[in-house]
């Protein structure tokens, strides 16, 4: 199995810590993978995206140019990336954001609200996480449990007080139920 993923948006969104975490979560799978960061050189506020690949194989480039998975934070991201997505490939936006519609009938596509969910449920910086718990019930890219271990390994010790807020983000992310059209493709 081989992943692409592409995650992106503004810089203070945590694109970076979504993708370590998949990452993560690939290492402790035991697959092969490569995290490639990249962001402005103002990151907070400019623009940041990171690639991750996860394969059962030997990875030969860390670039991702045709993602199977698409994670956009804002509408700058959804318009860069859209079109480079695979046919059949997964699209997962940040509603609360980015309020657009799918450009394409060849794929999935799924807009939450994840600031806002994050905002409801007292995890006010933990878009991102949720948004990694959709991706992760669309693709199955990984487990939830394994995840769960990211989540343990990702967090620096000196923020051990955010574990169980990461943990309670990604659930409610893997637990959103989108609205019928968010799956369905569009014409």
């Amino acid at each position: 199995m081989e992943m692409n993923i592409m995650l992106a948006g503004f810089g203070g969104q945590g694109i970076l810590f979504a993708g370590k975490l998949i990452a993560y979560a690939g290492l402790l799978d035991g697959r092969e993978l490569s995290w490639l960061p990249s962001y402005g050189p103002e990151m907070r506020g400019g623009t940041a995206n990171c690639s991750v690949c996860l394969s059962d194989e030997p990875i030969g480039s860390p670039l991702v140019t045709a993602p199977d998975a698409l994670l956009a934070m804002n509408v700058p991201s959804f318009d860069r990336f859209i079109n480079d997505v695979v046919p059949s490939g997964v699209v997962i936006v940040d509603k609360t954001m980015a309020n657009v519609c799918p450009t394409r009938a060849d794929i999935r596509f799924c807009g939450v609200p994840a600031t806002q969910l994050a905002e409801e449920n007292g995890l006010k910086g933990l878009a991102n996480v949720i948004l990694v718990g959709t991706l992760l019930k669309m693709t199955g890219f990984s487990t939830i449990e394994t995840l769960n271990a990211a989540i343990d390994k990702s967090v620096p010790p000196r923020k051990q007080e955010l574990v169980a807020s990461n943990k309670k983000a990604l659930a409610i992310g893997f637990d959103f139920v989108p609205a019928d059209d968010c799956l369905a493709t569009s014409a």
